[in-house]
């Protein structure tokens, strides 16, 4: 018999220092997401920095494809909710505008200027502003801290309104967060400030999934124990819940890396994404 046990929090959710060569990011998301805003800027097919509300990061780029878009994709960053914005990732928009779909992609107030709480109602109200701009089935995404929020909004407490989760088809999170509490033992939390209360009302795992709810829950197989346990966490318990749910681990990936397949519409990630069964 083996038991298991965390000692060291920290080092269960630190990805860079556990990755060959990891301290190439982010700064390896920079230039090939510039590019492919420069290449939809040019050919008329994004707006950039469309305001969903007050504040200074309630910005989302919309990118779209030729022609009328099947419907809207909207992939939502990850930064552990304290870092990082839309800009570097631009071009995983790609493989779903490829495919015939407007991609959104917002920015949000980063922790400590915000409660994780305060940020699910902000991104809820970019999906609503970017849903009003784009018709057609709806399809989200997100990674890491994003895969939280995406999962956010097709709980029973989600804060989009009622016609724009009926839009939702498939909802995907890439290396999810879906159990807040554990973070609770980090150092990062002195910048989170998640307190059981918020842990509670904010982590899906601990909430009953819409009704209807499909999602599939996408991890690296070469990513920290934490991350695997978490994605295959909330395809677990949402079955119990009625969801549809599926969960992959895509061999060799790991947390940096696993996003790469959304810029390729040939990728199974968008294929899954895009799916209608």
């Amino acid at each position: 018999m083996i038991f298991h046990q965390i000692s060291d929090w920290n080092d269960a959710y630190a990805n860079g220092p556990n990755i060959p060569g990891g301290e190439r990011w982010p700064a390896a998301w920079v230039q090939p997401a510039q590019a492919y805003r420069d290449e939809l800027v040019g050919s008329g097919r994004a707006t950039l920095d469309i305001g969903y509300g007050d504040k200074a990061r309630n910005r989302f780029d919309l990118f779209r494809p030729e022609g009328t878009p099947r419907g809207l994709v909207v992939f939502v960053h990850g930064g552990f909710w304290k870092a990082l914005d839309k800009s570097f990732w631009s071009n995983l928009a790609r493989g779903s505008v490829d495919s015939g779909y407007a991609v959104a992609m917002p920015s949000y107030t980063l922790c400590p200027a915000a409660r994780i709480a305060d940020i699910t109602r902000e991104v809820g109200a970019a999906i609503a502003q970017a849903a009003a701009m784009v018709q057609g089935p709806m399809c989200l995404t997100g990674h890491s801290a994003g895969g939280h929020l995406v999962t956010r909004m097709i709980s029973a407490t989600s804060p989009l309104p009622a016609e724009v989760c009926a839009r939702i088809r498939h909802t995907v999170s890439i290396s999810g967060l879906h159990d807040l509490r554990p973070l609770m033992n980090t150092a990062m939390n002195a910048d989170l400030r998640i307190d059981e209360a918020e842990a509670w009302a904010e982590s899906p795992a601990l909430l009953q999934p819409l009704p209807g709810a499909r999602v599939t829950c996408w991890v690296g197989g070469a990513e920290r124990p934490e991350f695997i346990r978490q994605n295959a966490l909330l395809a677990n318990i949402w079955t119990g819940l009625g969801a549809r749910t599926c969960a992959i681990e895509e061999p060799g990936k790991h947390h940096f890396d696993v996003i790469d397949g959304l810029a390729d519409r040939g990728h199974p990630m968008v294929r899954m994404l895009l799916s209608e069964a």
